[in-house]
């Protein structure tokens, strides 16, 4: 996928749909030394907070790249078009604890430009992001108690990473 690099001001992108519809790929950990996972997300939000370009992700502690999160001090967001939602599907199910579920996707993994986490060559959209926060979900902060009955007691863990490059096909300029 031919992606260049979008800066901050002229990056477009309809939000819901992209977490809810396309879905994100988040893939942690460092590149060059071998150690990474990735794994489908469809819960997060883009947004602005404390000064800087936020996207916010959750990961449950029981996924395998919850450790990832933890250990390093990067991530990325890699959308795809529809063509890749099988692959997807996959690395949404699986867990790298037992495969090599990235290669089994069919997805090629590439150095982003400024993180160690690695992105995607067939993804049309590349979030870089450098870990500035996180915040265990506290279940008695629920306001609307339907929210509990999305879990299991398996709480979220909700990570903030600072966007500090993004590259897109011309989809995602304005």
């Amino acid at each position: 996928m031919e992606r260049k690099p979008i800066d901050l001001t002229s990056f477009t992108a309809h939000p819901h749909a992209l977490w809810d519809w396309t879905w994100f790929l988040l893939a942690s950990g460092d590149l060059a030394a071998g150690k990474y996972n990735a794994m489908t997300v469809s819960w997060g939000a883009l947004g602005f907070i404390w000064n800087k370009p936020l996207a916010m992700v959750v990961v449950r502690p029981t996924r395998y790249t919850f450790g990832f999160m933890n250990d390093f001090a990067s991530f990325t967001l890699s959308a795809f078009d529809q063509s890749h939602r099988k692959a997807l599907e996959y690395l949404g199910s699986r867990s790298g604890r037992n495969e090599d579920k990235i290669k089994a996707s069919g997805l090629t993994l590439q150095s982003a430009t400024q993180v160690a986490a690695p992105g995607f060559a067939e993804a049309e959209l590349v979030l870089e992001c450098r870990k500035v926060y996180w915040q265990d979900i506290d279940p008695s902060h629920f306001l609307d108690t339907r929210i509990d009955q999305l879990y299991n007691k398996d709480y979220h863990r909700i990570f903030f990473g600072e966007v500090v490059a993004i590259t897109g096909t011309d989809k995602y300029t304005g």
